[in-house]
């Protein structure tokens, strides 16, 4: 009974809401992304070829803010803790590479679709890195996601 009262309630306030609503017509231009969010990009596809497939650690200075807030569980706070983390792990894996296949920019943010393997014979991980930008370009904050790429998919789709 209860279920009854609401449901007939919730549709009309559903419907209330649509109403308010205006639709886009179907021939409306797609928004155009801001200045800043492309160069934004610019810098994200830069400093990844810089930093993880050159492995210039100094592009850290160029695009990293020296007050970088980390969001990975095994990397500390800072532009210093990032770079001393990725010391060890070129250190170990000299032959480390990755593919950017898809890069996404909006406001401050920047998402970038990463296929990364550590050398020849390793299928990778498959990571989406979040970055956010200050107004002078320089990455502040970053966020990802991780998942190793199998070697079949239940789909048959590929990870990229």
């Amino acid at each position: 009974m209860f279920l009854r009262r609401l449901i007939p309630a919730a549709c009309l306030s559903m419907a209330a809401v649509l109403s308010a609503c205006t639709a886009l017509p179907a021939s409306a231009p797609p928004v155009a992304a801001s200045a800043q969010a492309e160069s934004n990009k610019r810098n994200a596809l830069a400093f990844y070829e810089q930093f993880f497939n050159q492995h210039d650690l100094s592009a850290a200075q160029r695009y990293v803010a020296d007050d970088y807030r980390q969001h990975n569980p095994r990397v500390a706070n800072g532009r210093a803790a990032f770079v001393a983390a990725f010391t060890q792990i070129f250190a170990r894996y000299p032959q480390r590479r990755s593919t950017v296949h898809r890069a996404i920019a909006e406001g401050d943010l920047v998402a970038l679709h990463v296929h990364t393997v550590t050398g020849e014979g390793d299928r990778g991980m498959a990571i989406v890195d979040i970055f956010r930008f200050d107004r002078e370009g320089k990455i502040v904050e970053h966020w990802d996601v991780m998942q190793a790429v199998p070697e079949k998919t239940a789909s048959g789709n590929g990870m990229f």
